[in-house]
């Protein structure tokens, strides 16, 4: 392993220690000596990557974003049925914050909005549903009376719901949950043409693995890159 290699490890290895210790902790009691113990380095080696504790919720936030991005972005580049896509895509970002610590300390940090952050990780996922459900409505999905900006604030407000609750309840994101709210959304928002077509419970197969810390090939993986079969 080159010095540059055990660099990138260490770095990784700090931002999934802070985000451990800011998703049970909170930004103001969890401490940089605790971090750095996590991590198994030295306060030294972290104040060699990050000059503070702000430093380290500012990365943490950003792999969570660029996570929270990519998701995004594959339901909105996808083809076939849009409504689907979301279904799809609600599947895909709830197995994202199940595996990947990063992601869920990264949410918590951006409600907390302390330090003066103002990174907001929930505007791609606004975006995605907009631009989605905008699609759905320009192919006729939608049904009578539910245009795409009511439907997406009705998904809006079923999915940031089922985040919250899981910080304290993990079942909301699993896959039957998530195909209940949508056993009951989509009769609303779906035109009746797609009514037997659609699946609640998505499309795509569950990958069923963990993926915190994975490794593939012998090429570090990133925090914030839970590895969920993004292809």
């Amino acid at each position: 392993m080159t010095k540059q290699d055990r660099a990138v490890r260490t770095r990784h290895a700090l931002i999934r220690s802070a985000a451990e210790q800011f998703e049970a902790r909170g930004y103001v009691r969890a401490s940089l000596a605790e971090i750095s113990a996590g991590a198994g380095v030295s306060s030294g080696a972290l104040h060699f990557h990050f000059a503070n504790k702000a430093a380290v919720a500012e990365a943490v936030e950003h792999a969570a974003a660029r996570a929270l991005r990519e998701i995004a972005a594959r339901g909105r580049r996808g083809d076939g049925c849009a409504l689907q896509r979301l279904v799809d895509v609600t599947h895909h970002v709830a197995r994202l914050l199940c595996a990947d610590v990063v992601v869920r300390a990264g949410l918590r940090l951006n409600a907390e909005a302390v330090a003066g952050r103002v990174r907001d990780l929930r505007r791609e996922w606004r975006e995605c549903v907009h631009a989605l459900l905008a699609e759905a409505e320009r192919r006729g999905e939608l049904a009578a009376g539910m245009p795409s900006h009511r439907s997406s604030a009705v998904v809006l407000a079923a999915t940031t719901g089922i985040e919250v609750l899981a910080r304290e309840d993990p079942g909301w994101l699993t896959r039957p949950s998530l195909a209940d709210l949508w056993h009951l959304l989509l009769p609303c928002v779906a035109a009746p043409h797609l009514a037997g077509a659609l699946d609640p419970a998505g499309t795509e197969p569950d990958p069923g693995r963990e993926a915190e810390g994975k490794e593939t090939d012998g090429a570090l993986e990133e925090p914030g890159r839970a590895g969920l079969a993004l292809r």
